[in-house]
């Protein structure tokens, strides 16, 4: 007798039957939301499962994330296309940060997120505050929201992590699951949904550099039948940075409602406004000097860094029964950034001590963007024998247009013995200027099959269409225009075998295409990768291995003291990824990462020297682990849980001709979390607890240091 599954159980189940059955122990221990009508009567050759429930919404495209304020370990990802997946048999590599990682390690940074990712290197730009540096595998990744493009994470917005329900990393080439890319991977942001149930919780903190914040995060139902309910999230922030005539204000607030009509739809709409208030940089600190981080080398009266974004999500998804379900999403945001500083650059910085006179630059940046993106698509779930099928076609539409003016212009000197500061530069005329618009239309389909409840098979398919225009002005080069009228193919293969129930082995081939600039060929990347993952039953757990090839073609890079775009042929990485996290016991918990990279660059002719280098910024070996150990109340005293963290990032080149080189650094992490009450907790976060400095960014002209320590203290009330 087949095993008969009840259409809301699909999203959580493994592939085939016996997999849901071989899975229970580590089910139950990581979904407490999961409840089993009845258990398999092993002697029996049929076995028939009751129904499993879940909360949140029937549809069997959308990911279940109740457990993640729970568990650091997820079971469920979406981190390689639009339909969930179980993390065991997805033929990929994908790390998962969910919020009750976040919350232990108390990371208010999208890079403190991903600090401890095996294959992403984070900070490697030093005390630069404009943008979430981050590189996975080696490349700036592209960002997502809900499975909807953001953008490259360089150049982007600083994002809020309290949005977020978790994050997932996807390392490596895929362009046929959420769209645009490059091959080292991409990120997608899961937003705080509304729930089924009463929760919330307030929190304060105070901590380094004046920092001052106040948080909540609450929701409800709005109807006694459950069918309406409602979250609000905010986060108010007055802080300085670690250097002088340094400020870090923030202001972000989120509310959300969901309409279940039925236990089969449901309809999201969440309204989301971030607005920033911050400074850049401390301007670099002169070459061949020590100086503490707190030094300021630029300009108190041009000394800027603002954002202001207004985002609206829908989010619809409806169950019709029979294996087919629909979902649709679409988001509009509005943004506005801009920058001014002064910098210093001069390559001689300190080298002769007879001049203590620095040179420096003014650089500033305003710029305005709108986005609508709309993505639609079919799911139909079937099984024939012994074989069970997911099938995904899809429709995705994205308008994106930009405003850009840039500025630049000499700054006075400045006594880098003695700092007098001259002023701002007053009205400054853009450089360059940019209008630019674009439009991408694609269509996308993945098969995923899984034969005799082992091997399972993968194929992504996805044509996207680029229609780009742009035209501006340069001091330099003149006025320019350019439009183009791109149609590029990408496709994905995994294939994925269960060993055991708990040892899974994975091979894939993957594509990536990112949208160029108007007459500019697109970078496109390809990679092949293999590994194995292993999930015991005995206790929530995932460990995984997997070695990489990778390319990417096309490569535009932008280099001090110019920054004038230069291209690149080829840049190959081989790598090795090396994950686990686990939850040995109840009070036990780690988490460890390795990575290596072989980087180099592949230029026929070498046009601009770099044949044979390593890629900018990318370490060769990196290495992390986090372990935390709960110490449980007697009554008198509530629980007590530590928290212990090294991360290790290796030497890698500041520039494509591997001039200058950093050094290796190891960087210590602590927390300790004390439960007052039931339901109220004191945290104490320090990151960078023994003030480890090292040089993360020499471009140069100045020295950029890595972040130093900061402490931070969290009173935490949940209901």
């Amino acid at each position: 007798m087949k095993t008969e599954i009840s259409r809301r159980s699909y999203r959580t189940r493994l592939f085939g039957r016996s997999a849901i059955l071989s899975g229970c122990t580590a089910l139950c221990a990581l979904s407490p939301a999961v409840s089993f009508g009845q258990e398999a009567d092993n002697s029996s050759s049929a076995t028939t499962l009751a129904p499993i429930v879940l909360e949140g919404s029937g549809s069997a495209s959308v990911l279940d994330t109740s457990d993640d304020s729970k568990s650091i370990v997820a079971t469920q990802t979406t981190g390689v296309g639009k339909m969930p997946g179980d993390v065991l048999t997805t033929p990929a590599s994908v790390s998962v940060i969910t919020s009750k990682e976040i919350e232990e390690r108390g990371a208010n940074s999208v890079e403190q997120v991903l600090q401890y990712t095996a294959g992403v290197v984070t900070d490697y730009y030093g005390s630069d505050d404009r943008y979430d540096y981050f590189k996975i595998r080696g490349f700036s990744p592209f960002t997502y929201r809900d499975g909807l493009a953001i953008g490259r994470s360089w150049g982007g917005l600083l994002e809020e992590p309290y949005a977020y329900e978790r994050v997932e990393v996807l390392k490596g080439a895929n362009s046929t699951g959420f769209g645009v890319s490059d091959p080292g991977g991409s990120v997608n942001y899961v937003t705080k949904l509304p729930k089924k149930e009463r929760f919330g919780e307030v929190y304060g903190t105070g901590g380094s550099f004046a920092h001052k914040e106040a948080g909540f995060d609450f929701g409800d139902n709005i109807t006694d039948d459950d069918t309406l309910s409602y979250r609000l999230t905010g986060k108010f922030q007055r802080s300085d940075a670690e250097y002088d005539h340094s400020q870090d204000d923030e202001n972000f607030i989120m509310g959300g409602v969901t309409w279940r009509p039925t236990d089969m739809t449901s309809l999201s709409f969440v309204f989301d406004h971030l607005d920033r208030d911050g400074t850049p940089s401390s301007g670099g600190h002169p070459r061949f000097t020590d100086f503490d981080r707190e030094k300021f080398f630029g300009e108190p009266d041009y000394n800027y860094n603002t954002a202001n974004r207004n985002t609206y999500s829908v989010i619809f998804d409806h169950d019709f029964g029979s294996g087919l379900t629909f979902s649709a999403s679409a988001r509009y945001s509005k943004t506005d950034t801009g920058f001014g500083y002064a910098y210093i650059y001069d390559a001689l910085g300190a080298s002769d001590p007879a001049d203590t006179m620095i040179d420096r630059s003014f650089f500033g940046s305003d710029k305005s963007t709108k986005q609508f993106i709309v993505d639609a698509h079919l799911l139909y779930e079937t099984n024939f024998e012994d074989v069970e099928s997911r099938t995904l076609l899809g429709v995705e539409y994205n308008k994106f247009d930009a405003d850009n003016d840039t500025f630049y212009a000499a700054a006075p000197a400045i006594d880098w013995q003695n700092p007098v500061y001259s002023g701002g530069p007053g009205a400054l005329a853009p450089y360059n200027t940019v209008k630019s618009n674009q439009k991408t239309q694609a269509i996308y389909f993945q098969e995923d099959m899984a034969f005799f409840d082992r091997l399972a098979v993968s194929v992504g398919l996805r044509n996207d269409w680029f229609d780009l225009k742009e035209v501006g002005n340069n001091a330099f080069t003149g006025p320019f225009s350019g439009e183009s009228d791109i149609s590029k193919f990408s496709k994905r293969l995994g294939l994925s075998y269960k060993i055991t129930d708990e040892l899974a082995a994975f091979a894939s081939y993957a594509e990536s295409v990112a949208p160029p600039s108007a007459g500019v060929e697109p970078t496109v990347g390809t990679q092949y990768e293999v590994g194995v993952k292993y999930r015991p039953d005995a206790f929530p757990a995932l460990f995984s291995a997997s070695v990489y090839d990778l390319t990417m073609e096309n490569i535009t890079t932008y280099e001090a003291p110019t920054y004038l775009p230069a291209t690149i042929d080829k840049v190959r990485h081989r790598g090795v990824d090396l994950e686990a996290k686990v939850e040995v016991t109840s009070n036990v918990s780690l988490i460890a990462a390795y990575a290596y990279i072989d980087s180099k660059i592949e230029e026929p002719g070498n046009i601009n020297g770099y044949n044979g280098k390593a890629f900018a910024q990318v370490p060769e070996h990196m290495a992390s682990v986090w372990g935390s150990y709960t110490l449980e109340g007697d009554g008198n005293r509530g629980d007590m849980t530590f928290g212990l963290g090294a991360r290790y990032i290796g030497s890698y080149y500041f520039d494509n001709a591997n001039s200058r080189k950093s050094d290796g650094a190891i960087v210590f992490d602590a927390a300790f979390t004390y439960k007052i009450q039931e339901n109220t907790t004191f945290q104490v976060n320090a990151t960078n607890l023994f003030d480890e400095k090292h040089i993360a960014n020499d471009d140069g002209g100045a020295y950029y240091y890595n972040p130093g320590r900061a402490i931070m203290a969290t009173l935490r009330q949940t209901w």
